[in-house]
């Protein structure tokens, strides 16, 4: 908890009305409750609100100023405002990322690589009815963006599942410089342009059946795993 630093985690909070009508289980008591189960790989409430009662002579030392219980907890996951914890994670990111700046990818740049993917969450439909994703069931879709030295996630973003996965880019700002690695997924030219005018970099798989006129050829050192080299 000491990269938290308890001004910011409040600037946040007060941001957000965290505190509002609040006499117990603060926002504080919340965050590091939930950072436990992150860390512990706690799976349910029930699983967190027994492994902190084992040892509830140390959770004053720990940082708790109140006792978690399972309805405590559930109800403050529903009612506070999850920006608290988006602000305070776009604090923490930049100072993460600068631990990891002068790793070695394995590969002669110097630029920042990325990484974007998406993947589909499955959910219940019964518990999830706003989440509807085919007749019988419900899902959300993930999208992330990787920082591959580290790796340190610099973008998540939650859509439908129905969303396809080439409309996140229309969220991104590309990194002037940067390489963005996709999958075939994300081969949408008009939206690929973009990273051109922002003078970055992105890698792609080509779609089945897709059409090109070549230009030119490079030279291309097969040694290396390339096959080719060509302007299209």
């Amino acid at each position: 908890m000491e990269w938290i630093h308890p001004e910011q985690f409040r600037r946040c909070v007060t941001r957000y009305h965290g505190q509002y009508q609040v006499r117990h289980f603060s926002c504080g008591d919340q965050f590091l409750t939930m950072s436990f189960a992150q860390v512990t790989f706690r799976e349910s409430l029930a699983d967190i609100e027994i492994c902190l009662r084992s040892r509830g002579d140390q959770l004053y030392h720990l940082g708790f100023r109140s006792t978690m219980a399972h309805s405590t907890l559930a109800d403050a996951n529903h009612v506070r405002d999850w920006r608290i914890c988006a602000d305070l994670a776009q604090m923490l990111i930049p100072r993460a990322r600068k631990l990891y700046a002068q790793e070695s990818l394995g590969l002669e740049l110097d630029q920042a690589v990325y990484a974007l993917d998406s993947t589909t969450i499955d959910l219940c439909l019964t518990l999830f009815p706003w989440a509807r994703f085919r007749a019988t069931k419900a899902a959300v879709k993930l999208h992330t963006l990787l920082d591959v030295r580290g790796p340190i996630p610099t973008m998540i973003a939650i859509s439908e599942g129905k969303q396809a996965a080439v409309r996140v880019l229309d969220e991104l700002i590309p990194e002037p410089g940067a390489f963005y690695i996709m999958d075939r997924g994300y081969a949408d030219f008009d939206r690929l342009y973009r990273f051109v005018l922002a003078s970055a970099f992105f890698v792609t798989r080509a779609k089945a059946g897709l059409q090109l006129n070549r230009l030119a050829s490079r030279p291309a050192n097969r040694t290396t795993g390339l096959r080719r080299d060509q302007i299209v």
